[in-house]
C-alpha cells in the first residue's frame, strides 16, 4: 500500500524570506519517512530554495497557486503561506485534510490542524479563526526542525559557556533589506581574534559585498546555501540571528544568542524568549538599534555566566523533535475513516 500524496502550498521571496520553504521541507521529510509523497507548489523563490537544499523534491512552478492545486491529484494539503486564508484553503483542498502552518493568528483558517510554534501562542488566540474541531499544535515542541539538530544536542549543550572563539551570523536566507551586511560590519569592528561564520542564501543582496570583505578579512567565513547549518550552530559559541524559524534551531543546541527582530510577526516570539531569559533581543526598527546591538553583543562576548544561563534556558524551549510529532498527527488525520 502506498502512502498519501501530500501537496505543500508554500510562499517564499525577498519580502517574506525563506523560512516557510525550509520548515515545510523539514515537515515533508518527516512525512516521507512514514511513506508519504510530498510535492511543492509556490512562486519561483520556492523552487530556487528547493534547488539549493533539496533538488530531488518534486515541485510545480505556478503563477496561479489555486489553479495548480486544483489540477494536482493529492490526498491532503499543507499551507505555509500567510497570504492565504480560509476561502483559499477550502477552495484548494476540496474537502481533503488540511494542515496550516501559521505564526500570526490574524485571519480565518480552513484547517483541520494548525501548527503554530510560537512560544507565546495560546489556544484562545485562534478562537473564532478556526472551526471548533480544529486541532491546535502550539509551541516550539511542534516546531519542524531538521533531525540533525537533535543528534548534536547533547554534545553541544555539554560545553556551552566556554570562551568565545566563533560567532554564527544567520539573518535569513533571503537577507531582507541587506541586513546581514549591516550586522557583520558591526561585528567586524567589535570582535578581535574571533571567527565569524556568516550564513547566506545564493541570492542574498549582501553576498557580493561580503564576498569582497571576506577576501581581505580572514576572520570571515561565508556559507552560501549551506547544508551544514546544524554543525555550524553546534560549533559556534554565540549566535546573532533573525527572530524567525531558525530561532528554534538555536534553542535545540542551546546557542547563546542575540535575536534581531526584523518583522512585526517576529515580535511575539522574541518577547517570549526575552521573558524566559532565553535570548538577548534587539529590534531593528528601534531608533537606538545600533547602540542596543553593540551593548548586547559586548555582554554576550564578555559574560560567560550569561552565556551559560542563556544556553540552559533556550535548550528548555525546544528539543528538536517537533517535525515527527506534527507528521504523526497529520498522518493519523489522513488515515482516519
Amino acid at each position: 500500500m502506498t502512502g498519501p500524496r501530500i501537496l505543500f502550498v508554500v510562499d517564499a521571496g525577498p519580502s517574506v524570506g525563506g523560512g516557510h520553504a525550509m520548515r515545510s521541507l523539514t515537515l515533508a521529510r518527516a512525512l516521507e519517512a512514514h511513506g508519504a509523497t510530498c510535492v511543492f507548489v509556490g512562486p519561483p523563490a520556492v523552487s530556487e530554495l528547493l534547488d539549493a537544499f533539496a533538488p530531488e523534491t518534486p515541485r510545480i512552478p505556478a503563477e496561479d497557486l489555486a489553479a495548480a492545486a486544483v489540477r494536482e491529484a493529492f490526498d491532503a494539503i499543507v499551507f505555509d503561506h500567510y497570504g492565504l486564508s480560509e476561502p483559499d484553503h477550502r477552495a484548494m483542498a476540496q474537502g481533503r485534510p488540511v494542515l496550516v502552518i501559521d505564526d500570526l493568528a490574524n485571519r480565518p483558517l480552513g484547517a483541520d490542524i494548525v501548527l503554530d510554534s510560537g512560544p507565546e501562542r495560546r489556544a484562545g488566540d485562534y478562537l473564532g479563526l478556526t472551526p471548533e474541531t480544529t486541532r491546535l499544535l502550539l509551541g516550539p515542541a511542534y516546531a519542524p526542525i531538521r533531525p540533525e539538530f537533535a543528534v548534536l544536542r547533547e554534545p553541544a549543550l555539554a560545553w556551552r559557556g566556554e570562551p568565545v572563539q566563533r560567532v554564527l551570523v544567520s539573518m535569513g536566507l533571503t537577507d531582507v533589506g541587506g541586513v546581514t551586511a549591516r550586522v557583520v560590519e558591526r561585528l567586524r569592528h567589535r570582535v578581535q581574534e574571533i571567527g565569524i561564520d556568516v550564513v547566506l542564501g545564493g541570492q542574498s543582496p549582501s553576498l557580493p559585498g561580503l564576498a569582497k570583505v571576506a577576501r581581505r578579512d580572514p576572520r570571515l567565513m561565508l556559507h552560501v546555501d549551506t547544508p551544514h547549518m546544524a554543525r555550524l550552530t553546534a560549533e559556534a559559541d554565540i549566535g546573532v540571528g533573525a527572530a524567525g524559524s531558525a530561532t528554534w534551531e538555536r534553542c535545540v543546541l542551546g546557542l547563546p544568542s542575540l535575536m534581531v527582530v526584523l518583522a512585526d510577526n517576529q515580535r511575539g516570539a522574541a518577547r517570549a524568549m526575552a521573558e524566559r531569559e532565553a535570548a538577548l533581543v534587539v529590534d531593528i526598527a528601534a531608533a537606538d538599534f545600533d547602540a542596543a546591538f553593540d551593548r548586547a553583543l559586548m555582554r554576550l562576548l564578555r559574560d560567560a555566566d550569561l552565556r551559560r544561563k542563556l544556553a540552559a534556558a533556550s535548550a528548555e524551549v525546544c528539543d528538536g523533535l517537533g517535525a515527527g510529532r506534527t507528521a504523526e498527527a497529520f498522518l493519523n488525520l489522513i488515515a482516519a475513516p
